[in-house]
């Protein structure tokens, strides 16, 4: 029997697989979901961000999928899925450590740096705990009429002028599924990555780097290890974030979920990974807390829910993402690092620039080439990003200069976000502000200086020049020496800096009001 022939095909049924279906589907599209595992199912990558939320916002509202809307803010998640796991995410937690140093009291903050993104819990961002959080949205696509099938095995994959057709193996069977067009949402390295024998491009900038990962049960909290800390009132809880611990050569994570998990694990370039032994799993990662005290104190009645995960070539960039049949989702072109979270946001601006083009220009003759521009798109941002990350890399030994760093990417999320609020998209149309005509080439330029200078490099002159460079964007005080590195989210900061971005006070209050700003 010959198998159907399916308008769309999506091969992956992780969140942004799964959401493209979707939406694929409400525009009358016959699509049917390919999964080669079963859910609910351990995914890595789990921490959200105010512009991947304000994305996910506006894709479940545009299409007709407000079953989603919701979690798109922890307050409206807690009311309306409250069985769903996940975390409260109020900003960005960096904490700078010495490995096997004795700590020591941090009353200026000089190694810590805390970017608040939502001024209370019911509007703040979210951790995904992504079993339970893929396996709604594969659930919620079948309800809208996608076609899913799981525990298949893609094998091989050939097309013409009038279809691709997938071949493989489920549950020991051989089986065919055709498509006018294929969607991979498979992941780095994945299906049509390998089925086509395509290379890999290096990612400028980006140093080779490994990871070792799990789920853990019983830790405690990092801000009950920090004396100063409990002094103070930090802008958000500490922990209620996505927390990174940097040292020379890499960076840990922890982010902790409502359900009792804390997903963690740590990122390092090769040559620390080498030092570290990674590969040896949990005895690495044990050995790595013994080296940071009070992290090991965080983690001292923890115990992992599952054997690590280590990952041995971490970013990545495929030779190519696109043809006249398919496309790879930005998930699948590349990966950088967990590094700032700006995995999520890649991936739904890939999904929704597919989602327009399936919207206005199917089986026309414009398609192909719209798809290409916006595969073309997606690996700018994907370079942008990983010339960012790499900085950042080079600069974990300097935190003053890694903090300077960092300041660029929240100047430019939060300058994208507020106009994106505004109904100003022009004024940001691309990740990271890396097109911008002045912003962008500036940024280049730091970088630059990071990588020529890494040891030598004067973190007072880089960070005003920092200062300098975000200074037509900074809507939100960054910078500002009497905060010390600590940043809350101030409505007077936006009132301040409303002209920056042309708008007036009264469209920064209806703003405010309308993002349910105040308590």
């Amino acid at each position: 029997m010959v198998a159907p022939l399916y308008d769309i095909a999506v091969a992956g049924s992780g969140f942004g697989g799964s959401l493209l279906a979707m939406i694929a589907r409400k525009l009358g599209r016959s699509v049917i979901l390919l999964e080669k595992g079963r859910h609910p199912r351990f995914a890595i990558g789990e921490s959200s961000t105010p512009l991947t939320n304000l994305l996910l916002h506006n894709l479940t509202t545009k299409y007709d999928l407000g079953v989603l809307t919701p979690l798109a803010k922890w307050g409206t998640w807690q009311s309306t899925y409250p069985e769903v796991p996940c975390g409260l995410k109020r900003g960005f937690t960096f904490f700078h450590h010495t490995l096997g140093a004795t700590p020591t009291p941090d009353p200026e903050h000089s190694r810590q740096l805390l970017v608040a993104a939502s001024p209370h819990d019911r509007i703040a961002d979210t951790h995904w705990y992504r079993a339970e959080f893929d396996h709604l949205f594969v659930k919620e696509a079948q309800q809208v009429g996608v076609d899913y099938l799981d525990e298949l095995e893609l094998r091989n994959v050939c097309q013409d002028s009038q279809e691709i057709k997938m071949t493989g193996l489920r549950h020991g069977d051989e089986f065919t599924v055709r498509a006018k067009f294929l969607i991979d949402a498979t992941g780095p390295r994945g299906f049509l990555h390998r089925a086509l024998q395509l290379g890999e491009l290096p990612l400028p900038d980006m140093p080779a780097t490994q990871a070792l990962y799990t789920h853990f049960s019983g830790v405690g909290r990092f801000a009950d290890t920090q004396i100063e800390i409990n002094r103070e009132e930090p802008p958000y809880p500490i922990d209620a974030a996505a927390v990174h611990h940097v040292f020379d050569g890499g960076w840990i994570w922890v982010l902790q979920f409502n359900n009792g998990v804390t997903s963690a694990g740590v990122a390092v370039t090769n040559q620390t990974a080498g030092r570290l032994s990674l590969n040896e799993g949990e005895a690495a990662w044990l050995r790595l807390l013994k080296l940071i005290p009070a992290l090991k104190a965080q983690f001292s009645s923890a115990k992992a829910l599952r054997p690590f995960v280590h990952a041995s070539s971490l970013s990545f960039r495929s030779s190519a993402t696109v043809g006249d049949r398919w496309v790879m989702l930005p998930s699948s072109a590349g990966f950088v690092d967990p590094l700032l979270s700006t995995g999520f946001a890649l991936t739904l601006l890939g999904v929704a620039r597919l989602a327009a083009i399936i919207e206005q220009d199917w089986e026309s003759d414009r398609f192909s080439a719209k798809v290409h521009s916006a595969a073309v798109l997606s690996e700018r941002e994907l370079i942008a990003t990983g010339r960012l990350i790499g900085s950042l890399y080079a600069s974990m030994g300097n935190f003053p200069v890694f903090v300077s760093l960092s300041l660029l990417y929240f100047a430019a999320v939060i300058y994208s976000e507020t106009a994106q609020r505004l109904g100003k998209p022009e004024l940001a149309s691309s990740f990271l502000l890396h097109d911008h005509p002045t912003f962008g080439p500036r940024c280049l330029r730091l970088f630059e200086q990071v990588h020529r200078y890494q040891g030598t490099l004067d973190s007072a002159d880089f960070y005003e020049e920092v200062i300098g460079v975000i200074a037509p964007l900074n809507l939100a005080g960054l910078g500002d020496p009497a905060r010390r590195n600590w940043y809350p989210v101030e409505a007077q900061d936006l009132f301040e800096n409303a002209w920056k971005i042309g708008a007036t006070a009264d469209q920064i209050s209806s703003l405010l009001q309308s993002c349910d700003f105040s308590l």
